[in-house]
């Protein structure tokens, strides 16, 4: 349905992705409570990746903690309210959980100042190191707005987060000065969107040019 990079093939209908792929994010929540948790388990595979099922304990606590969400999500408020009550106050509450969380990662990475590298056709790897890569393919939004990087955990800062995913988010202001000037030194764009807003723009303008273009 959506055409995030230039190497996909462009469909006609991408043409109004701009106006129309807003709708389907807030999907991606309920999508995960209901599908692709399930999926992963009975295939045991994450994309194309094998990832191991659960046995168990481990097993237990994930068939516990789907009952537990169904129990307090859904069941519990049944029994005190009407059904399509409980229902449309679910599916509002999980379309604003999706959209916000499509927009946390989408704003660092599918814009125009991120950049879409794809591996050497006769190795697989990528001609840039990893590090360079990383700060290349992310753009951070709204530094120094201590309200969204509560908020968000840290993933305005989205450049250190994928540079440093062992360090405690609430470090990512203060290494991200490190990070800047490192990029700096090495030639390295370090590329910000000044705030959410911005990045909203952004990610509108790239669906846009997308659409249109070849």
């Amino acid at each position: 349905l959506g055409r995030f990079s230039p190497h996909q093939t462009r469909r006609w209908w991408h043409r109004w992705q701009h106006l129309y792929l807003w709708a389907f994010y807030g999907l991606l929540a309920i999508k995960m409570q209901t599908v692709d948790d399930l999926r992963y388990i009975v295939t045991g595979r994450l994309g194309d990746h094998r990832v191991p099922r659960p046995t168990g304990g481990d097993l237990v606590i994930f068939v516990g903690g789907k009952l537990l969400f169904v129990g307090w999500a859904l069941a519990i408020p049944m029994l005190l309210h009407p059904v399509w009550t409980v229902l449309f106050y679910y599916v509002v509450a999980s379309l604003v959980l999706g959209t916000v969380m499509v927009l946390v990662f989408i704003l660092p990475h599918l814009v125009a100042k991120s950049e879409f590298p794809l591996p050497r056709e006769d190795t697989g790897r990528m001609d840039r190191p990893w590090a360079v890569h990383q700060a290349l393919v992310t753009v951070n939004f709204s530094p120094g707005n201590r309200i969204l990087t509560w908020l968000v955990g840290g993933l305005n800062y989205h450049k250190e987060h994928h540079l440093f995913p062992r360090i405690c988010h609430v470090n990512y202001p203060g290494i991200s000065k490190v990070v800047e000037d490192t990029c700096r030194d090495f030639n390295v764009p370090y590329n910000t969107h000044r705030s959410f807003w911005a990045g909203i723009a952004a990610h509108y303008r790239w669906l846009r040019h997308m659409g249109r273009i070849d």
